[in-house]
This record gives C-alpha cells, sequence and structure tokens, in this order.
C-alpha cells in the first residue's frame, strides 16, 4: 500500500484532503508542521508528500528542498494559495512535482497522484536497478581467496575512485571486462555510462566509426550520423578490449583523446569534447609489441599509469572448487535442475587441468556438466575427455587424503608436467630438483 503524507495546519481540509484519498486505497498520514512531517518521514515509507506553503513552523517550499534532499525518489505537492506562482516556480526549482491552487484540490489532487506514484514507482525500479547492477559487477562477486587474485582486488579498488586511466593486462578469459566494471562501479561515475568495446572485433575504417562516430555522407553507407562510443561514454567509463590490436593511426587519435578529451567525427572539422575514463585490456606484451614497432611508446605510458595484471587460472588452484561450486549453481538455477556437490575426484581432476581459457573455460565445463548431470553431484565422468584423464592419477590403491603433504606434492608435480607437455628435464629444472629425483617420484606417485 502506498503511503501519503499530507502537511498542513488546517485540521478541516487534512481530514477532508484524507478522505479523499483514503477513498483510492492509499494509506494516508498527517502532519500540521514541518517538525511533525519530519518524523514520519522517518518512521514511514513515504511515496508522495502533499504540502501546504505556509506552515507554523516554516515554509513548505523549503521543506520540500529538505525533503528531495534526504529522500530524493519522494514526490512533492504542494498547495499555493491564490495561484502565488513565484512559490510554485520556486517549488519546481527545490523538487517538488507539481503545485495546485488551494480550493481547486479536490478535482486535482487524485489525478495529480497517481501521475506522481507512476514516477515515484519508475524512480524506485531504476534504484533496484542499478542496486542490482552495482550488486553484480562489485568487487564482492570476484571469486578467490588466492593471494594473486586478493592483491588485484586490492589494486583495483585503490584506483576505482580516480580518474587515473588503467591498463589491466593476463591471459585471455581471466576477467579483464569483470574488473573493469566492478572499477567503474566503484567510482564517482558509476551513475554514467559504461561502454565496452573489443577493439579486434572491428575493421580499422569500421572502428574509427565506433569510436568517435561520423557524419551522414562522411563515406559510402553512411546515411545518417553516428555519436560514436567515446561520445556515448561522455562522463563515464569506456573499456577498450584488446588494445594492442588497434592499427598505428589509431593509436595517435586515442593518444589525442586522452591529452585533450577531444576528437573528431569522421568527416567533421569540428571538435567534440569528452569527460571520458579509458580501462584499457590487453593479452600481449605491449612491450614487445613496441620493439616490434606495433605499439606506440606514448600511447603505451598514458593508458599504463596504472596497470594491473590478472592472473591466470593454473596459477590460483586454490580458487578452483570455489569458482566451481559458483557455476553449478549458477548454472543449476538455469538449467533448473538440484545439482548442489562436486565429487573430490572431479575436483582432483579439475586442480591438475591447464585452464589455456582460463576462467572463461571452466565456466564452459561447468555448464556443459550441469546439463549432463543426472544426480545431484557432478562427477569426474562428466568432464571432458582431455580432463578425465587426469582421474587416472587419483586411481592407486591407496589414494592420498587431501590433506597430506604428498597429495599437494604429486598434484604439483603433475600440474607442472602438464604445463611442460611431459618435459622430463624442463619441469625437474622448474621444480629444481635433479632428473633423477623427478623419475623417483614419477614412479612412486605413478605418473
Amino acid at each position: 500500500m502506498r503511503n501519503i503524507l499530507i502537511i498542513d495546519d488546517e485540521e478541516k481540509l487534512r481530514n477532508l484532503l484524507t478522505k479523499i484519498i483514503s477513498y483510492e486505497g492509499f494509506k494516508v498520514h498527517q502532519a500540521s508542521n514541518c517538525k511533525m512531517a519530519l518524523k514520519i518521514l522517518e518512521q514511514f515509507g513515504v511515496d508522495v508528500v502533499i504540502c501546504d506553503v505556509k506552515l507554523p513552523d516554516g515554509n513548505g517550499v523549503e521543506l520540500s528542498k529538505e525533503i528531495k534532499n534526504k529522500y530524493p525518489v519522494v514526490e512533492i505537492i504542494l498547495l499555493t494559495a491564490y495561484g502565488n506562482i513565484p512559490d510554485g516556480v520556486q517549488a519546481i526549482k527545490n523538487g517538488a512535482f507539481d503545485y495546485i491552487t488551494k480550493g481547486d484540490d479536490n478535482n486535482k489532487i487524485i489525478p495529480l497522484l497517481y501521475r506522481a506514484i507512476e514516477k515515484v514507482e519508475l524512480a524506485k525500479r531504476v534504484q533496484h536497478l542499478e542496486k542490482q547492477l552495482g550488486e553484480k559487477y562489485s568487487f564482492e562477486k570476484i571469486i578467490g581467496t588466492s593471494k594473486l587474485i586478493q592483491n588485484a582486488i586490492f589494486l583495483a579498488r585503490k584506483v576505482a575512485d580516480s580518474d587515473t586511466t588503467v591498463l589491466l593486462t593476463g591471459e585471455t578469459g581471466t576477467g579483464k571486462e569483470v574488473f573493469a566494471q566492478a572499477i567503474h562501479q566503484e567510482s564517482s561515475r558509476r551513475n554514467k555510462n559504461f561502454v565496452a568495446i573489443n577493439c579486434s572485433a572491428f575493421s580499422r575504417d569500421l572502428l574509427e566509426s565506433e569510436f568517435f562516430g561520423h557524419q551522414a555522407g562522411a563515406f559510402s553507407g553512411a546515411i545518417k550520423d553516428h555519436k560514436g562510443l567515446f561520445y556515448e561514454a561522455n562522463n563515464g567509463t569506456i573499456f577498450l578490449d584488446e588494445i594492442g590490436e588497434l592499427a598505428l593511426d589509431l593509436q595517435a587519435k586515442l593518444l589525442r583523446v586522452i591529452e585533450t578529451g577531444e576528437f573528431f567525427k569522421v568527416g567533421e572539422s569540428k571538435a567534440t569534447k569528452v569527460n571520458v575514463r579509458i580501462i584499457a585490456a590487453t593479452n600481449r606484451d605491449l612491450q614487445k609489441e613496441i620493439e616490434s614497432g606495433n605499439f606506440r611508446e606514448d600511447l603505451f605510458y598514458r593508458i599504463s599509469a596504472f596497470q594491473i595484471n590478472l592472473p591466470a587460472l593454473h596459477e590460483r588452484v586454490i580458487d578452483i572448487e570455489f569458482l566451481a561450486n559458483h557455476f553449478i549453481q549458477m548454472y543449476s538455477i538455469k538449467a533448473n535442475k538440484k545439482v548442489v556437490g562436486i565429487s573430490d575426484d572431479c575436483i582432483n581432476a579439475l586442480k591438475l587441468h591447464q585452464w589455456k581459457g582460463n576462467i572463461r573455460e571452466l565456466r564452459n565445463v561447468m555448464e556443459r556438466c550441469v546439463i549432463l548431470a543426472e544426480s545431484t553431484e557432478i562427477t569426474a565422468d562428466l568432464l571432458p575427455m582431455e580432463i578425465q584423464r587426469t582421474e587416472t592419477l587419483f586411481s592407486k590403491n591407496k589414494p592420498f587424503s587431501t590433506f597430506e603433504l604428498a597429495s599437494a606434492e604429486k598434484l604439483h608435480i603433475q600440474k607442472v608436467l602438464n604445463h611442460t607437455n611431459g618435459n622430463k628435464t624442463k619441469t625437474a629444472q622448474l621444480l629444481n630438483i635433479a632428473l633423477t629425483t623427478l623419475y623417483r617420484k614419477i614412479e612412486d606417485y605413478n605418473l
């Protein structure tokens, strides 16, 4: 039930309005002055305030400003005497929804009230969606307890509420866009647009138009003006994924935007000014790209003012079980299945896999497992064959407990063997042990 607050020092008028409004199914509260009104606003979730301009302890026009500052979603309808236009104008400036003249209120109040309620409902839906969006892309939603991922989160939090350009590095699938979204949501730009573009997804000519827009007739097929993504991201954040794929001439134009906040639409001679926070990402080694002449050194230093490396999944094995369970829960809901767990042999096989596709690959594997699952638990036999083969590593007559040191050593040796594609000499070097020791452990652990 919607709550309406009537503020007026005339008791008869308050009672009349209460009767009229109550017939429409609203819950009505009454206050005779500003002090009482503010107490009711604190106690109840009021949606619309109907307030007289002249009150014993204040002015309704000024009160409307105070109410809107404290309760932005609440809408205010002011009652003015004798059609006082200056009061009405100031009321609208202070955030009031509308104002009506006393005496006309009986006929006008209900239609006006319903319009105000519609605006309140819309504002509440927007608030709810913004809250959901903030929760979805918050740092709290990034899963992992490993030192590497926690350090990345720490750095991202530190830089979030600034306008510093951020460069996210790491392998494909490590969650760079998730981090970019979280940085945006933690910044003062959170209520403005977050615009993401993959720089490798467009041809050079099309990418320039996507970046900066174009004038109608600028090129064949340009039948109308196009604003461009930098314009759409004005006062917000733009995420440039795979920035290492940018052509050199586009790199120069991007550098100009960073340095001056200006760009030229394709076919236009007048510069467009924007205020955009840039977050870039790459899976390339940009230092090597600079040495090869494929990336501008001056642009690199501008975009890498604050650099965060996101670890590969094989570097944070401790997080695999948490991530797997998260994806199982997510896809179980989507598939309307009651899959609630994952077997130990399945977890061990997942930990031994190299995950070249990182979190994205793990997510896809878990989705496949949920689809195939016929019980409440994900087991190793549901995994793709390239992951299943690692399960044999745990089929000895007396398997190790997951808490035994030997179990951890066995897992680690197998992980390094996978990393070197079975090259035992290189594996021994990486483990910093003698080759003969490695052969003995391979035999002991039946690797």
